[in-house]
């Protein structure tokens, strides 16, 4: 209920807040799952919350394990579809409750649901693609194990600044893939490795990358046109 009614309030606050979202493939937000979104992260809670106004299914988010030390803010978060991941830096002790979330992921699955999952493993307010984490090659390969017939869509997120308003938002996503990419190579090890390279090329192709301090082009890469009938239903908002 309670995602339900933030979802409705962040679509409008959404549109306030960004001044243009571009999708490269608009038709993906109507997947029906079981399917795992496998994406960058350069923008904290923002990623996710995009994500989960624009998709029509609700999507479970997998977010930093520490932020669910309090139990009442534990329980808020599980309510907003959101499951705790555990890094070795948050706790050797604690990487066991990433099983309990793994499960979790997979009864979503079976259930034809959307989990997303930022494969870097941390957010960085950067133009640039981070090493995978194995995290969503280890999601993945247990759900396949599991005959779960998951499909995995790589997601880039490009913003033209990380922290003025008004942003331009280009969201690009990938080419989907299953359990076939894996056909033929042997050895859990080998496994993850091939699934992290496969994902790693996907993402290279759709997240910008650009130098941090050139503005120049920052700026000339996420330039997107304003029409006409936008100046007008923007004019009262500015003004305010």
């Amino acid at each position: 209920m309670l995602y339900r009614f933030l979802k409705i309030s962040a679509r409008f606050f959404l549109w306030i807040f960004c001044r243009k979202i571009y999708l490269n493939h608009k038709e993906v937000l109507s997947h029906s799952g079981p399917l795992l979104i496998a994406s960058n992260h350069p923008n904290s809670f923002l990623d996710a919350i995009i994500l989960s106004t624009l998709f029509h299914q609700p999507i479970h988010s997998l977010a930093r394990g520490d932020a669910f030390k309090n139990p009442l803010v534990a329980y808020l978060l599980k309510s907003l579809h959101m499951l705790p991941v555990y890094r070795t830096s948050e706790g050797v002790e604690n990487l066991d409750h990433n099983y309990t979330t793994f499960d979790a992921c997979k009864e979503i699955f079976r259930k034809k649901g959307v989990v997303l999952i930022f494969s870097e493993g941390r957010c960085t307010n950067e133009w640039h693609l981070r090493p995978l984490k194995k995290g969503t090659a280890r999601l993945a390969i247990s759900s396949w194990d599991d005959d779960i017939d998951l499909t995995i869509l790589p997601c880039g997120f490009n913003y033209n600044s990380f922290r003025s308003f008004g942003k331009n938002v280009v969201l690009n996503f990938g080419t989907e893939f299953s359990k076939d990419i894996l056909e033929g190579t042997e050895g859990y090890g080998n496994r993850i490795n091939s699934f992290n390279d496969h994902l790693q090329s996907a993402l290279h192709e759709i997240v910008i990358e650009l130098d941090t301090d050139d503005s120049t082009s920052i700026r000339k890469r996420f330039t997107i046109p304003i029409t006409k009938a936008e100046k007008v239903l923007l004019a009262l908002p500015s003004l305010v």
